[in-house]
C-alpha cells in the first residue's frame, strides 16, 4: 500500500481546501494508494461529511497545533511538535508513509526536509523543481526556482544529474536533454558561474548535456527537457510565468497552453535531492491545486526519484 501524507491544516484555506482537494484526488489515486490526512480530527471529519464522504476512505491522524506562516521555521518543531507539519515529517520519517505534502509554510517544509527527512548522503545541495508547460504539449522541468539563490558550479552540475533523473521517472523521458540557463547559446557566453558551470557539465557524462539554453526558449521544448539555474533566476522565472498567466486571463486569452501555466495544475514543488518524497504546494492552493499536489505526489514516490538518486550518488 502506497500512503501519501497530506497536511490538512496547510494553506490560506484550510483545513477546507485541503480535505477537499484530498476527496476529489482520492477518486484519481491508483487502488493500491492510500490518502493520510494530519490535522484536527473533527473538523476533518466535518468536511468530509460535507462532501458526503465516509471517513473509513482516509486515514486521518489527529494534531493539536498549526504552524503558520509567521511562525519562525526552524522553532516551529521545537515548540510545536504537535503541528500537522512536524507529526507528518516524523510519519514520513519512521517510513509510515511514503510521501508528504503540504501547501504551508514553505520554510517550515524545507526544515523539515533538510533536518528530519535530510539530504542524500553526496548530495552537496537540494533543489525545488518546477514543471512548466510547453507550446506544443508536453512538460519540461526547471531548477532550482527558489531553495538555493547562490550556487557554485558544482552544485549546478548535480543539478543536471538530478533534473535528469526526475525527468526520466516523472516524464517518461529515457534520455532527457539538459541545458543551462544562459544569456547565449555559446559556451563563452555567461558569468563566472555559468562559464565554470558549462564545463563541468559538459565533462559530467551523467547526463545528456545539450549546451547553454536563452529563456526565449523555455516554453517551446526545441533545446531542453531540463534546465538547470540557481534558484534566484529560476524563482524569477517561475514568478513571470505566473505573472504571463494572469495577465493573460485578464486580458481574456485562453488555451490549453495558457491553461497549463495555471499553478492549480501543477499542483506542487517536489523538493529533490532529500532521503524521500516532499511536495510543497502553493500557500493559496484551491482544492483543485491541492489535488494535484497529491497525486504530484503519488507520481514522483512511484518514480522512485530517491532511491535512484541514492544509488547514483552512493
Amino acid at each position: 500500500m502506497l500512503r501519501i501524507g497530506v497536511d490538512a491544516m496547510g494553506g490560506d484555506y484550510a483545513p477546507e481546501a485541503a480535505v477537499k482537494g484530498a476527496v476529489m484526488a482520492a477518486r484519481e489515486i491508483g487502488s493500491e494508494s492510500r490518502i493520510v490526512l494530519f490535522g484536527d480530527k473533527e473538523r476533518i471529519e466535518a468536511i468530509l461529511a460535507g462532501e458526503g464522504v465516509g471517513s473509513e476512505g482516509f486515514d486521518i491522524v489527529p494534531t493539536t497545533e498549526v504552524i503558520t506562516m509567521s511562525d519562525h521555521p526552524a522553532q516551529t518543531f521545537i515548540k510545536k511538535p504537535d503541528s500537522s507539519i512536524a507529526v507528518g515529517f516524523g510519519w514520513l520519517k519512521a517510513g509510515k508513509i511514503d510521501g508528504f505534502a503540504s501547501a504551508g509554510s514553505t520554510g517550515a517544509m524545507l526544515v523539515g526536509s533538510m533536518y528530519t527527512v535530510k539530504p542524500i548522503e553526496g548530495v552537496i545541495r537540494p533543489a525545488i523543481s518546477s514543471v512548466i508547460p510547453l507550446v506544443g504539449g508536453g512538460s519540461a522541468i526547471v531548477l532550482d526556482v527558489g531553495l538555493n539563490v547562490d550556487c557554485k558550479p558544482e552544485v549546478l552540475c548535480q543539478y543536471g544529474i538530478i533534473g535528469s533523473i526526475y525527468a526520466q521517472g516523472v516524464l517518461g523521458l529515457e534520455s532527457p536533454r539538459v541545458a543551462l540557463l544562459n544569456i547565449g547559446e555559446e559556451k563563452e557566453k555567461g558569468n563566472q558561474l555559468t562559464k565554470a558551470a558549462y564545463e563541468m557539465m559538459s565533462e559530467c557524462g551523467m547526463f545528456n548535456f545539450v549546451g547553454n539554453i536563452e529563456a526565449k526558449y523555455l516554453f517551446t521544448g526545441q533545446i531542453a527537457d531540463v534546465v538547470v539555474c540557481d534558484g534566484f533566476i529560476g524563482n524569477t522565472v517561475l514568478k513571470e510565468a505566473e505573472g504571463f498567466y494572469e495577465a493573460a486571463s485578464k486580458a481574456g486569452l485562453c488555451n490549453e497552453f495558457i491553461r497549463r501555466m495555471n499553478y492549480e495544475y501543477v499542483g506542487g514543488t517536489p523538493v529533490l535531492g532529500i532521503d524521500s518524497t516532499v511536495i510543497i504546494g502553493h500557500g493559496c492552493s484551491t482544492p483543485l491545486a491541492i489535488k494535484n499536489m497529491i497525486l504530484q505526489t503519488e507520481r514522483t514516490v512511484k518514480a522512485d526519484v530517491g532511491n535512484k538518486l541514492k544509488a547514483i550518488f552512493k
